[in-house]
């Protein structure tokens, strides 16, 4: 064999199973069709990288199984990424929820994993494209644009689907259809949703506001801020929520949780009945968006309006009903949720369970978080998994 481990895909999954296996001397050849490594890691929390976050457990994450990522989160915690970064001198800083930033630049992170690979002497083969993968009868043969190269353990480490314009591509999804694994559908998650026409062009005034907000569906609730498009709707809660949305189904929007606007306006009308109800409304919501709900209210004086007008104003706030057109696609989802059915692979290993030496691990798998930096967690887990099992 030429190598004793493949891996193609130099993400935050694919280097963080080389640098492991390194460590325990095993050659390792990194392939990638891009020019640059880990460029997912550079576009990160807006070029800072949310590298992980304080509080991730298996509660975080989207599966089929939501138990399958257990044993790897449980053998690779966030506190042994905070010491790898910090034996780097990385500064970083802690945001709201547990989110973990760098002070400086996300580049920091990918020259971390380089020197990690660097270190133990793994060799990355960047812009190289994989033409065909075979198994052979003691390993595997990658034949690339460059040559073919043989392995007895091939790792997958492709990504998803999500952000095609950095290179994002089916590949992994591919090769497990090829070694007859199940996939479950990958689909956009962490992405924002779009509106139809006719609910576009009435909120188009709102585009650019964000506003705190408590967003649920029949299946979860995220209270996070909300950011009105010209598309639709965005921001932290909407990208959660997105993940547990499925096409024509609403969401309920909750712009002041915690608060009972309709008791609200109802002491309003008794104690100030002379109050216009845009003022009122100006008071707990931005200009902008109290302007909208109240542009069709024809009595402006609170005391001259009735229970069902007060209630029709308070839904529009505590409980706005809406149902997205649909959402922006891979072209802008964070990550893809899906991918191969977790029951074809081993939870401590990573390794299929039909294709012995083969493994797949990170967002290829059926295994999707939640945002604020779970899914590099799963990414550094999935990927030590691997790495410590070949």
């Amino acid at each position: 064999m030429d190598f004793e481990t493949i891996i193609i895909g130099a993400g935050a999954a694919g280097m963080m199973c080389g640098a492991t296996a390194g460590q325990r001397d095993k050659t390792v050849l990194i392939i990638d069709h891009a020019d640059k490594a880990g460029e997912k890691i550079r576009i990160s929390g807006g070029g800072r990288c949310n590298f992980t976050n304080m509080h991730c457990t298996y509660e975080n994450f989207i599966s089929q199984n939501p138990h399958f990522c257990k044993s790897a989160l449980s053998r690779y915690t966030p506190y042994d990424f905070i010491d790898l970064v910090e034996s780097y001198g990385i500064a970083w800083h802690e945001k709201t929820l547990g989110q973990l930033f760098c002070d400086g630049r996300s580049q920091q992170v990918i020259d971390m994993l380089l020197s990690e690979c660097e270190k133990v002497g793994n060799q990355i083969w960047l812009g190289t494209e994989i033409l065909d993968v075979r198994k052979g009868e003691t390993g595997f043969i990658a034949t690339t644009n460059r040559q073919s190269v043989t392995c007895e353990k091939l790792i997958i480490a492709t990504g998803g689907a999500s952000i095609p314009k950095m290179g994002a591509t089916r590949l992994g999804y591919k090769l497990a259809e090829q070694f007859d694994l199940k996939l479950i559908e990958p689909k956009p998650a962490l992405v924002p949703f779009t509106f139809t026409d006719e609910l576009k062009a009435p909120l188009k005034t709102l585009s650019g506001l964000s506003v705190p907000a408590r967003v649920s569906n029949l299946n979860a609730s995220f209270e996070e801020d909300l950011l009105f498009t010209h598309r639709g709707l965005s921001g932290p809660s909407i990208l959660q929520i997105s993940s547990y949305w499925e096409l024509g189904t609403q969401i309920t929007v909750d712009m002041q949780a915690g608060l009972d606007i309709l008791d609200i306006l109802k002491t309003a009308r008794t104690e100030t009945p002379r109050q216009n109800i845009k003022t009122i409304i100006s008071k707990l919501l931005p200009d902008r968006l109290a302007e909208q709900i109240c542009k069709d209210v024809k009595k402006l004086r609170i005391a001259d309006m009735s229970d069902p007008e007060l209630i029709n104003i308070a839904l529009q706030i505590n409980g706005w009903q809406v149902k997205p057109a649909g959402t922006e696609g891979f072209r802008t989802a964070e990550v893809t949720k899906g991918g191969v059915d977790t029951d074809e692979l081993s939870s401590k290993t990573m390794e299929t369970k039909k294709v012995p030496g083969l493994y797949f691990i990170g967002e290829v798998v059926d295994v999707t978080g939640h945002l604020g930096g779970h899914n590099f967690q799963w990414a550094w887990a999935s990927g030590y998994a691997a790495g410590s099992a070949v």
